[in-house]
C-alpha cells in the first residue's frame, strides 16, 4: 500500500510514520537512558565545514529560514531564474498519450541559450507528460507543479544506448553500452529538479520484464543520472518505477537530495533509491523510500575500471531516511567501491521489513578502500540481519579483474542501533588476506533473536562497548581498544 504523502514545504519534509515507529522511538529512548549514551558523539570529520544551513526557495525570492539540522547548506542559495516558461509553450500535450520528447528537447535547447542570461526554469503543469529521454542544461530548474506527472516512454528506442561509464568499463548488467537515463545531464552546473510534489514515473515494468525474461540487450537506464556535474539539488518530488537505479549522481560534487519520496514495487529488480557514485560533498536527507534493492547505496566504480579511474566517493551525509526493501539493505556501502569510499556519516534512519539494515559489500578484485564511516542512531523493525559485512558475490565486469586486488576496510564506527524482531545476529565476513580492522560497535541492542543466535565473524578485528547479544571473540575488547575511542 502506498504511504500517505506528507505535505512538504518548498523543500523541507515532515514524514508521517506509522504508529509503531513511535513505539520504537520510545523504546529506543528508554534504551538510551539505560545505556547512558552520550549525546556528544565525536564525528570523524567536519562535513563541508558547515555548522548550520539555510532552507532555500527555488521557486521564489522568499527569505531563507535557518535550519541547523540540515546538511543542505553547502549549496547556499540558488538565484531566482529570470526566465520561466511552460512545456506547453514548446508544444507539450499533457494527455498521457502524446509523445512530448520533441517538446522537452526543444525546451532544453531554448533554456540552454538562457544559461548565461539569468538562467531558465521549465514548468511542467498538471497533466501526464509522456516522453523519452532528454538532457538538462546548466543554470536551470525543472519544476513540476502540483498534479504534474512525467511518464517514461515505453519505446526502448526513446532511451538511446550510450557509452558505458569509464569506472565500470561496460554496462552494469550487459556487455557494451547502456540505455541513457530518462532525465540526464553531463558537465552541468547549478541544476535544480524540484516542484510541488509532482511525479516522475519511469514506467519500469517493461524493463523489469525484459530483465527477468533474459531478453535485455543493454543495461537498463536510470530514472535520473547526472554526470560530471556540480551544485545539484533534487527535492520535493515523487520518483517511481525506475527501470534501474532511481537517482544516480556520478563524478559529481555538491549534491543535495532532499524531501523525496521514491517508490517501486518491492519485487522490482535493482531499483535502488539513491546511489551516489564517485561523488563528493553529497547530502541526502528527509526521504521516504520503498524499493526492490538498497534504499541508499554509496559506490565508486567496478573492479579494474574503478581502480584505474580512481574517483572516490567522500564527504557524504545520509540522514533521516525511512523505508523498506525486502531483498536488500537500508543503506549499503559498495559493492562497487574500487575507487575508494571515505568520510561518510549515516544517521537517524528507520528501516523495517528488510533483508538487512546496514551492509558493507566487498569482494576480491574490488581493490580500493572503505574508511572513516560513521553509522549511528538507526532503528529497525523486522530486519532479518541488522548489520552485515558481505563478500564473495563473484560479480566482475570481465576476465580482466585482478584476484590480488583486495579492498582495505578501516575505521567503521557503528553505534546506537536498536533492532526489534531480528532474525539473525550480525554477520561480518572479511576477506582472507585482507585488512578489515578498526571496527567499532557501540550501544547495539538486537532484540527478538533466538537464544542460540550468535555473531558470525571472519577475518575482522575491532572492539565493542555495550553490545547485546555478546559479540564474536574478534570484537570482545570491551571498549579497551583505541578503535572505540
Amino acid at each position: 500500500m502506498e504511504p500517505e504523502r506528507p505535505n512538504y514545504g518548498a523543500i523541507m519534509v515532515h514524514l508521517k510514520k506509522p504508529y509503531w515507529v513511535f513505539l520504537i522511538l520510545l523504546f529506543t529512548f528508554v534504551a538510551v537512558l539505560t545505556f547512558q549514551i552520550s549525546t556528544k558523539d565525536i564525528l570523524p570529520f567536519q562535513f563541508f565545514g558547515v555548522t548550520g544551513s539555510r532552507k532555500t526557495s527555488v521557486t521564489s525570492g522568499s527569505d531563507p529560514v535557518p535550519d541547523p539540522g540540515s546538511c543542505a547548506g553547502l549549496l547556499g542559495e540558488f538565484p531566482e531564474r529570470k526566465h520561466v516558461m511552460s512545456i506547453k509553450e514548446f508544444g507539450g500535450v499533457g494527455d498521457g498519450k502524446t509523445s512530448n520528447t520533441a517538446a522537452f528537447w526543444k525546451a532544453i535547447v531554448h533554456m540552454q541559450r538562457l544559461s548565461n542570461k539569468g538562467g531558465g526554469q521549465l514548468n511542467v503543469p498538471k497533466g501526464k507528460w509522456l516522453t523519452g529521454s532528454f538532457n538538462l542544461t546548466s543554470n536551470f530548474t525543472l519544476f513540476l507543479e502540483d498534479g504534474a506527472v512525467i511518464l517514461g516512454s515505453q519505446d526502448p528506442k526513446e532511451w538511446p544506448v550510450v557509452e558505458p561509464l569509464p569506472s565500470y568499463g561496460r554496462g552494469r548488467e550487459r556487455l557494451g553500452g547502456r540505455h541513457i537515463s530518462l532525465i540526464h545531464g553531463d558537465g552541468l552546473t547549478n541544476v535544480v529538479i524540484t516542484g510541488q510534489n509532482g511525479t516522475i514515473d519511469g514506467q519500469g515494468g517493461m524493463w523489469w520484464d525484459l530483465w527477468q525474461n533474459r531478453r535485455l540487450t543493454h543495461t537498463r537506464g536510470h530514472l535520473v543520472e547526472l554526470m560530471n556535474s556540480h551544485n545539484i539539488l533534487i527535492s520535493n518530488l515523487t520518483f517511481r518505477n525506475s527501470p534501474f537505479w532511481t537517482i544516480h549522481p556520478i563524478y559529481c560534487s555538491n549534491v543535495v537530495i532532499k524531501g523525496m519520496t521514491i517508490l517501486a514495487p518491492l519485487n522490482a529488480p535493482n531499483t535502488d533509491g539513491i546511489d551516489p557514485d564517485s561523488s563528493t560533498n553529497v547530502c541526502i536527507e528527509d526521504c521516504y523510500i520503498e524499493s526492490g534493492d538498497d534504499l541508499v547505496a554509496v559506490k565508486s566504480g567496478w573492479d579494474q575500471y574503478g581502480i584505474r579511474v580512481a574517483r572516490p566517493s567522500s564527504n557524504i551525509i545520509v540522514r533521516r531516511i525511512s523505508g523498506t526493501t525486502p531483498t536488500c539493505s537500508g543503506v549499503g556501502i559498495g559493492s562497487e567501491m574500487s575507487g575508494g569510499i571515505s568520510n561518510v556519516i549515516i544517521e537517524d534512519m528507520n528501516i523495517w521489513n528488510s533483508a538487512a539494515g546496514v551492509r558493507i559489500k566487498t569482494d576480491k578484485g574490488r581493490g580500493g578502500y572503505i574508511a572513516n564511516i560513521t553509522i549511528k542512531n538507526i532503528t529497525m523493525e523486522r530486519v532479518k540481519i541488522p548489520i552485515m559485512f558481505s563478500r564473495g558475490a563473484n560479480d566482475h565486469p570481465d576476465y580482466g579483474w585482478d584476484p590480488k586486488a583486495i579492498p582495505k576496510i578501516k575505521g567503521i564506527f557503528i553505534s546506537n542501533i536498536m533492532s526489534l524482531n531480528s532474525t539473525k545476529a550480525p554477520i561480518l565476513s572479511g576477506i582472507k588476506g585482507g585488512s578489515f580492522e578498526g571496527l567499532c560497535f557501540k550501544n547495539i541492542t538486537l532484540l527478538g533473536l533466538a537464544p542460540t543466535a550468535a555473531w558470525h565473524c571472519e577475518f575482522v578485528s575491532g572492539c565493542t562497548n555495550a553490545v547485546f547479544p555478546l559479540p564474536c571473540p574478534q570484537l570482545q575488547n570491551n571498549g579497551s581498544s583505541a578503535c572505540c575511542i
